[in-house]
């Protein structure tokens, strides 16, 4: 069976030599890794903002259609809701049919901004990216831990 963790640092070779761990650098969150017999099978990246965003989410292609991608997202609202946070936002590609239909899945809505338009280029970690994309942004009202009195 597998398992998800937080990314330890002694992880991040093994972890970047199969994932991008492109915003490992970001500074502002934690990644979240899927691991099986000790090989990394997916991540996801929660930037902890004001309210949370999940980002940069990704399976590898023999691992997906196995639910890691919806335990990487649990794992990444729990963490969300360990922290204080009662909600939980993304952005998905107008053309990523599967990530929409996989959050719509788990609870998530449109948030009713506009669809962001992203164009140009972006450097990232493992170096620089032609982007030309449209993003909706989405979120999920999470369970908050009570607060103690």
């Amino acid at each position: 069976m597998w398992q998800i963790r937080e990314l330890a640092a002694d992880e991040v070779d093994t972890v970047g030599q199969v994932l991008g761990l492109a915003r490992l650098d970001q500074g502002d969150g934690i990644y979240l890794v899927a691991w099986e017999d000790g090989e990394p099978m997916g991540h996801a990246y929660v930037a902890m903002a004001d309210p949370p965003q999940l980002q940069d989410v990704e399976v590898r292609p023999e691992h997906r259609r196995r639910g890691v991608g919806s335990a990487l997202t649990r794992a990444a609202e729990g963490a969300a809701a360990g922290r204080g946070f009662d909600r939980l936002t993304l952005e998905v590609s107008t053309s990523n049919v599967a990530a929409q239909s996989l959050y719509r899945r788990l609870g998530y809505e449109d948030a009713g901004r506009p669809p962001r338009r992203v164009t140009g280029t972006v450097v990232i970690r493992t170096g620089p990216i032609e982007v030309d994309d449209t993003l909706l942004m989405w979120h999920k009202t999470i369970a908050a831990p009570a607060r103690a009195s």
